[in-house]
């Protein structure tokens, strides 16, 4: 049974999924652009005996409060105090981090903070390495960070967070469009679309290129603290392809590396199989 609940942080109501028995061990789920906790419904049910699992939405995603740009600041460095105290206070001393997209520089710096309390890290499409971000997908975001003008901006709005590159994030790379629920970005479409909604999407992919400058802090918590670590990532995928998954292998020693035959969001046609890597791979540490 998953559980629908919200917690007060900073003022703002955050929205979040959990299902397991406290005595488990905590797995936090941390969602992509611009998704949220939705994007793990079907993992959830698939671990929740063996994993207390907590799949929180950030701030301006999902359920989760939405204030304006004026109200709060959109940036990767206040998701993650954000999730850092949504941590504190459900009292969760130790988690494993599951991150895809946007989780990954959210859980990274939650990593980097506090090293002590990760157990385990799962990467699925979410980039520590400069060989993740081809200029095939992100020369027009590098044009943005290059020149935040009105006019970039714009070009990004109507590209990037459309209903069809809603749609697209979702279909491109998969095996059976025919099995991909509409669900997921008919819901996020609802969503961005609120008044305010895609400048706060717009400020957060402006501030992504504040991660590429983390990336030899993030590259030296894996050598430091060599986190057991599973990636299970969809080979197809042309926002993170897997040119930035092999890197992972030169600074950490355990590593349990899968590519999967599916796009960018793995979970909606291979939840059952990342599920059963989870497993293994929990099960063998």
């Amino acid at each position: 049974m998953t559980h629908y609940r919200t917690i007060d942080i900073d003022g703002r109501r955050i929205f979040y999924r959990e299902a397991g028995s406290r005595d488990l061990p905590t797995l936090l789920l941390l969602h992509g652009f611009p998704a949220s906790s939705f994007m793990f419904r079907d993992l959830i049910c698939r671990l929740s005996d063996r994993f207390h699992v907590v799949a929180p939405d950030y701030p301006g995603f999902g359920y989760s409060d939405a204030p304006s740009n004026a109200e709060f600041t959109y940036s990767f460095d206040r998701l993650a105090d954000i999730i850092e105290r949504f941590v504190d206070q459900l009292g969760i001393e130790k988690y494993a981090l599951y991150m895809q997209d946007f989780g990954g520089p959210v859980g990274f710096r939650l990593a980097v903070r506090r090293p002590e309390k990760v157990t385990f890290l799962i990467v699925q499409n979410a980039n520590a390495y400069d060989e993740g971000l081809p200029d095939s997908f992100w020369s027009p975001v590098r044009a943005l960070w290059d020149d935040p003008s009105p006019e970039n901006f714009s070009r990004i709005r109507e590209a990037g967070i459309s209903d069809e590159a809603l749609e697209w994030n979702y279909t491109h790379g998969v095996r059976d469009v025919t099995k991909i629920s509409p669900d997921s970005w008919v819901l996020q479409s609802a969503l961005v679309n609120r008044p305010g909604n895609k400048e706060i999407m717009l400020d957060l992919l402006y501030d992504y290129r504040t991660n590429p400058g983390l990336y030899p802090e993030w590259q030296a918590y894996f050598r430091k603290h060599q986190p057991p670590t599973l990636i299970v990532w969809g080979q197809n995928d042309v926002i993170f392809p897997p040119s930035g998954a092999h890197p992972y292998r030169r600074d950490l020693e355990k590593v349990d590396f899968n590519l999967l035959d599916t796009g960018h969001f793995a979970l909606e046609e291979q939840a059952e199989v990342i599920a059963g890597h989870i497993r293994r791979f929990a099960a063998a540490l």
